[in-house]
């Protein structure tokens, strides 16, 4: 006798939970996920996009490849210009070295000449023309350093130019940005891509939102982080319960969306709330659900 009592107390708490969740929802909407459109970030042929709609996918996973033939022939013409630029350097580092040992021999004569023209042995001229002698090798010694500034000048562009290419053939791979589930797919194998075109589209799926709407009467007794009772559908005459967390409260009224509102509420003006619920599995994207409000 008592377990059969135990039984149906039981049975009249399930009851009650199930018509507590019928017929006192406070508020009505769809679940929704933050969406993402995960567009290519160079152009040329895709050469591979493995990506299909429901898998699941983990951040960071490259998932394809843009044509890379052309940048591949820049990155190479580059380097070669570096390679000659380079072969220069060292002739003209070279060339430096042979015009100091030069110059330091002309002006080690200059002091010699200097001395023979202090003490009277030296004439005016042999003085002139040793001091025109210093000026022209100073000017030559410069003028070659000069280029081989140019040289490393020229190395930087080329540098920053080969970076350029290098950055262009990353954003030739395509990744993943988020962990999540493929919604759709835009693009294939052997279709072009082109910056900003979408590929395919993923959305994360372990937390989704339920999107409600609320009278203004029942503002007050919602706020933002409070926790909400969730509900879905489970057969006829049954719901699965979430614990939900109000992320988002509008602050501007707008009319029912038709797809929860009735006839007669279709003058009325709600309020849009955003609730957090974490998935166990069972929930969808564009699924149906409604809560119930705590503590009012």
């Amino acid at each position: 006798m008592r377990i059969v009592i135990g039984i149906v107390i039981t049975s009249i708490f399930l009851v009650q939970a199930c018509n507590d969740a019928s017929n006192h929802a406070d508020a009505y909407g769809n679940f929704e996920a933050d969406e993402i459109r995960v567009a290519a970030e160079a152009q040329g042929k895709i050469l591979s996009l493995n990506v299909e709609e429901g898998q699941y996918m983990e951040k960071g996973e490259q998932v394809g490849w843009i044509d890379t033939s052309l940048l591949h022939i820049q990155k190479q013409q580059i380097l070669a210009q570096q390679n000659v630029i380079h072969s220069k350097k060292k002739n003209i580092r070279a060339q430096i070295t042979v015009q100091e040992e030069q110059l330091a021999n002309i002006q080690r004569e200059q002091k010699r000449i200097h001395k023979l023209y202090d003490d009277g042995v030296a004439t005016e001229k042999q003085k002139d023309d040793i001091d025109g002698q210093v000026a022209v090798s100073q000017k030559q010694l410069t003028a070659t350093k000069t280029q081989l500034q140019a040289l490393h000048a020229e190395l930087v562009v080329l540098g920053k130019q080969l970076a350029l290419v290098e950055e262009q053939m990353k954003k030739c791979k395509i990744v993943n940005p988020v962990s999540g589930r493929v919604l759709e797919e835009y693009l294939k194998e052997n279709e072009l891509a082109a910056p900003g075109k979408t590929l395919y589209k993923i959305a994360g799926m372990d937390k989704l939102y339920l999107r409600v709407y609320l009278s203004g009467s029942q503002l007050s007794d919602l706020h933002l982080n409070q926790k909400v009772r969730v509900f879905i559908d489970h057969g006829p005459d049954d719901y699965y319960e979430y614990t939900g967390k109000v992320l988002w409260i509008s602050s501007e009224a707008e009319f029912t969306p038709k797809i929860i509102q009735t006839k007669e509420e279709r003058v009325n003006l709600v309020y849009a709330a955003k609730i957090e619920v974490k998935n166990d599995g069972k929930l969808k994207i564009g699924m149906p659900g409604e809560i119930r409000i705590l503590n009012k």
